[in-house]
């Protein structure tokens, strides 16, 4: 049975645990393929609202088996904390696997992650200072830590021994910062591996297992494509690869395996952190769709930049993922508009681009060209299929099709479980 992978085609935050949620009891696996605990999933189910930031959604399925690929960054303390938050509440992760080739984030990389932004000044990413960075700088320099270290007392010391002889100088001597203790950092990763040992295993050797078995697989970004290190807004992006091909690399599931690339697309756009954003609204109705979007970041609670859709980055979104399906969110929010801007090319210095930029500079200069749609007033959130919404909402949803240049396969009415209309299926 082929893979399917879910990926966000903006710039994050378009609502990829609804999606997820959505689609756990069709599969049998949900893998966390790339990010840290800088991004994070919000889904409601009832009364009750789940906010994941390393755990795949998968978790909250109980027939799924979720899994944390080998490109994510992991916090161990963040982890720990939210398995206990959400057993807790009653959920259980008693399946959970953890790649033992995953990265650790360590004491040394949240501290320098966070006095770099600081140096950096007006010029600074916008991270959210949680060492994600850092540890994807140390796996490329392969000064790394991964999860398998954890199961070796000796190795681990040694090799945190190393790489604190180098931290501690630029920790210290260039920044002024206090330096890290070795032995402390020890102490405390041991006491990690003694509750996460259950969870470490070969993923990438379960996952071809469960293809060969005809198990379905879900493969879930942390982030969007404009975040991408390689495809993103870059720099102001992140350190990982959220786009599809990172899926692979990321889960250890070669691309002959996937078969559908599903891609999260908001009705409108957001965005959070530095960077470009050439429909972003800084008046009053940039602040109408914060407020009536509740657009505060899951992982931060910063509030997020908000515009107009940009048909512009979900076109660029369908040509580097392949994507084969959307999957579009939050239509409820833009009930009640007369007319609604759509961007559906660039005025780079009066010439007109009807795809992304080359340079970050062009993209940095891009102004949105609009086309207005007639918006509706009717509450939709309690529809049940794509012929309840009014027409000019299916009318919005067919021209953002059009100009996406992928089918929209789903509908998000709501935050709920239930308010999501299935035009075909996703799997």
């Amino acid at each position: 049975m082929p893979a399917v992978v879910l990926v966000g085609a903006q710039w994050g935050d378009e609502g990829k645990g609804k999606a997820t949620d959505l689609l756990g009891d069709r599969v049998d696996y949900v893998v966390r393929y790339q990010g840290g605990n800088n991004a994070g999933h919000t889904v409601v189910i009832g009364d009750q609202k789940y906010a994941l930031h390393l755990l795949p959604t998968g978790v909250l399925s109980p027939n799924v088996v979720p899994v944390i690929g080998n490109g994510v960054v992991i916090d161990p303390g963040v982890l720990l904390s939210e398995i206990d938050g959400l057993q807790e509440r009653g959920i259980s992760c008693e399946r959970l696997l953890i790649s033992a080739n995953a990265h650790l984030i360590m004491p040394h990389h949240k501290a320098l992650d966070k006095v770099t932004e600081r140096y950096l000044g007006k010029a600074r990413i916008g991270t959210t200072g949680r060492g994600i960075g850092p540890a994807y700088g140390d796996k490329v320099a392969r000064m790394g830590i991964r999860v398998q270290d954890l199961l070796d007392p000796g190795i681990l010391a040694q090799k945190i021994e190393v790489v604190l002889k180098e931290k501690n100088q630029v920790l210290t001597k260039v920044y002024n910062r206090r330096h890290i203790e070795p032995a402390r950092v020890v102490e405390e990763y041991l006491g990690y591996a003694e509750r996460l040992k259950q969870y470490i295993a070969d993923t990438s050797l379960v996952l071809t297992k469960a293809l060969d078995e005809d198990k379905v697989v879900l493969l879930e970004g942390g982030q969007g494509t404009l975040l991408d290190i390689d495809h993103g807004t870059y720099p102001f992006v992140t350190s990982s690869s959220p786009t599809a091909g990172g899926a692979c690399s990321g889960s250890g599931i070669p691309p002959t395996r996937l078969s559908r690339v599903i891609g999260i697309l908001k009705a409108y756009t957001t965005r959070v952190g530095s960077g470009p954003f050439p429909t972003e609204l800084l008046d009053e109705q940039g602040e109408w769709l914060r407020a009536t979007g509740h657009e505060y970041g899951t992982t931060t609670g910063r509030n997020r930049r908000c515009g107009w859709f940009d048909a512009v980055i979900a076109r660029y979104a369908t040509r580097v993922n392949g994507i084969t399906d959307f999957f579009l969110t939050k239509l409820d929010v833009l009930s009640g508009l007369e007319r609604i801007p759509v961007c559906v090319a660039y005025d780079v210095d009066g010439e007109r681009h009807e795809e992304i930029p080359m340079t970050q500079t062009g993209f940095h200069h891009a102004k949105p060209i609009y086309e207005e749609l007639p918006g509706w007033q009717e509450d939709i959130s309690s529809a049940k299929s794509f012929e309840d919404l009014p027409p000019n909402a299916q009318a919005y949803v067919r021209a953002l099709e059009e100009m996406s240049g992928a089918p929209i396969s789903a509908i998000g009415v709501g935050p709920e479980r239930d308010q999501t209309l299935q035009i075909r299926p996703l799997i």
